[in-house]
C-alpha cells in the first residue's frame, strides 16, 4: 500500500475513532468540568441513577438465567445423552456465574435507593445460595431444586423491583457480555 493511500485512510479513519471514544482523551475529549457535571450531584439524580443500574443489572441476570439456564433445562439439554449436552452445561455454568455477578451488583445499585433497599433485603439470602450455582450447571450436578431457586430468585428480584417503581424485564446478554462476567 502506497504512503497515499495510507495517509487517506488515517485521515478517514481517525474522526471515526474519534467518534466512538467522545469521552476518551486521546481524542481531545471534554474538560474535566464538563465531565464533573455528568455525574449525579443530588440525591434525587444518586437514588435515580442506582434505580437505573439495578434494572440494567436485574434484567441482565433474568436474560441469562432464562436463556442459558431455565430454558435449556426444561428442554432436557442439561440431561445425559442430550445433543449438546457439553456445550450447554458449559453456557448455562458461565451463565450461572454472570446470573450471581449481576445480581450481586443489582443488590448493591439498590442500596442507593431505599425504597429498593427495603424491597430487596428478603431477597438476598436467596441471591446469596446461588454462589455455586455456575460451578454445579458446569460439572452437570444440578437439579430440579438449583434450576427452580434461579427461577424463583429472579421472579422475587423482579417482583421487589416492581414494588419500588423499577420494573425488570428480561434482557439478553451476548456471548461476549456472559464471558466476561
Amino acid at each position: 500500500m502506497s504512503e497515499r493511500a495510507r495517509v487517506r485512510r488515517t485521515i478517514i479513519v481517525l474522526p471515526l475513532v474519534c467518534g466512538l471514544l467522545l469521552t476518551g482523551s486521546a481524542c481531545g475529549g471534554g474538560s474535566k468540568k464538563e465531565k464533573a457535571e455528568a455525574t449525579p450531584t443530588s440525591s434525587a439524580e444518586k437514588q435515580k441513577f442506582a434505580k437505573t443500574r439495578f434494572v440494567a443489572n436485574a434484567g441482565l441476570a433474568a436474560g441469562a438465567a432464562y436463556k442459558w439456564i431455565v430454558k435449556p433445562y426444561r428442554a432436557g439439554s442439561f440431561k445425559k445423552g442430550a445433543d449438546g449436552r457439553t456445550g450447554a452445561l458449559v453456557k448455562a455454568g458461565l451463565a450461572g456465574a454472570f446470573t450471581y455477578n449481576r445480581l450481586k451488583a443489582a443488590t448493591k445499585n439498590a442500596q442507593g435507593d431505599p425504597t429498593l433497599a427495603k424491597a430487596l433485603v428478603p431477597v438476598t439470602a436467596g441471591i446469596d445460595s446461588l454462589k455455586s450455582l455456575g460451578t454445579k450447571l458446569r460439572k452437570g450436578e444440578a437439579n430440579d431444586n438449583d434450576v427452580n431457586s434461579v427461577d424463583k430468585v429472579i421472579g422475587q428480584v423482579k417482583d421487589a423491583g416492581k414494588s419500588a417503581g423499577a420494573p425488570v424485564t428480561d434482557k439478553e446478554p451476548s456471548a461476549s457480555e456472559l464471558k466476561k462476567g
